[in-house]
């Protein structure tokens, strides 16, 4: 599946604890276009296995990772992560270790990266960047 979609972990935390209804109602539309990478997955799953007993969240979780379609992290993006990364390097910038995997497996399959964050406008070859939390 290539997704037209690919949203960050920010975006889907917003959908999830219910901060932003306006990015709930854009993936709602857009369900069947869009996805997360592996890496927003470890990175959901590793905030509730530091808030232990949070019930109602881990429920959330689970839910939404049986709908919503999970890229696995492949060769292709380890090549757009190698090309952005030295870019990015060379022009002394820099993003974290995870947003930078997510950035280019969203270059990879050629997915408009969805996100709040501006750290990714700093990114080049992205295809685009959106902000479905726009209520926020």
């Amino acid at each position: 599946m290539n997704p037209v979609y690919l949203l960050d972990t920010n975006t889907v935390s917003y959908i999830l604890t219910g901060r932003s209804p306006v990015a709930r109602k854009m993936l709602d539309e857009s369900l069947e276009e869009s996805a997360i990478s592996v890496i927003t997955e470890a990175e959901l799953r590793y905030g509730l296995a530091r808030k232990q007993g949070a019930h109602k969240l881990t429920t959330a979780v689970e839910r939404f990772l049986e709908v919503v379609a999970v890229l696995p992290w492949d060769s292709g993006a380890a090549k757009a992560y190698a090309l952005m990364r030295a870019k990015m390097t060379a022009r002394g910038k820099t993003l974290s270790a995870m947003d930078m995997l997510i950035a280019a497996q969203a270059s990879a399959v050629g997915a408009c990266l969805v996100t709040s964050d501006r750290a990714f406008e700093q990114v080049d070859g992205l295809f685009a960047c959106v902000n479905w939390a726009t209520d926020l």
